[in-house]
């Protein structure tokens, strides 16, 4: 059984939340979500591959159509975050939503907020995940004077998380250089799973 979703027009998280929905309620053996926008593409396809499924785009136009198919052991579950060597060890998510620290001076929060996201390193192996949204998905792109840092951060194992739809709003996504173009509900999931969320 084949399944179809025309998911062009639907702003994140819905063309993600449309494939999942489809997926519990049918179970198809494979599955085409139609996108059109890049961002929409790298989420459905991380989705799905983490379902198990093999995945296949083809770009017709402006539209692309992520074709899944399932795979061995293909199953319905919550996002996947990666390995989890210790259950015991708290997860701590910090969520940066600006591209500086505080109110008043402007140069003083950026000034701020590099030294915060430079210093991040000593928190431990309880930072779980680094995410970006809105105006901090800015510190993931080429010329960001932290993004030495957070390539560092990820090649340690960190999982980061960037906001595609902030991406798009920005007309960033093909300016990004660092971590994982995501989607509000991977945000949201990361969310419920850590022990402490650290909003900045």
């Amino acid at each position: 059984m084949s399944t179809e979703l025309d998911c062009r027009g639907l702003a994140c998280p819905a063309p993600v939340l449309q494939t999942k929905q489809t997926l519990d309620k049918e179970n198809p053996q494979s599955i085409k979500v139609i996108v059109d926008n890049e961002a929409a593409r790298q989420n459905v396809t991380r989705f799905l591959e983490n379902q198990k499924f093999e995945v296949s785009v083809e770009k017709k136009g402006p539209d692309f159509f992520v074709i899944g198919k399932r795979g061995p052991g293909a199953t319905v579950s919550q996002p996947s975050f990666g390995p989890q060597s210790n259950s015991d060890k708290k997860k701590i998510v910090v969520m940066i939503a600006t591209d500086r620290m505080g109110y008043g001076d402007d140069v003083l929060g950026k000034l701020l907020l590099i030294n915060f996201i430079k210093t991040l390193a000593e928190i431990g192996d309880e930072l779980w995940r680094l995410v970006f949204v809105n105006n901090g998905v800015k510190l993931t792109i080429g010329g960001s004077e932290v993004l030495d840092a957070l390539k560092e951060y990820e090649k340690e194992g960190l999982t980061i998380m960037v906001c595609g739809t902030c991406l798009n709003h920005f007309d960033l996504l093909d300016k990004k250089q660092v971590g994982d173009t995501t989607n509000m509900l991977d945000i949201v999931t990361a969310m419920q799973l850590a022990d402490k969320v650290i909003n900045i």
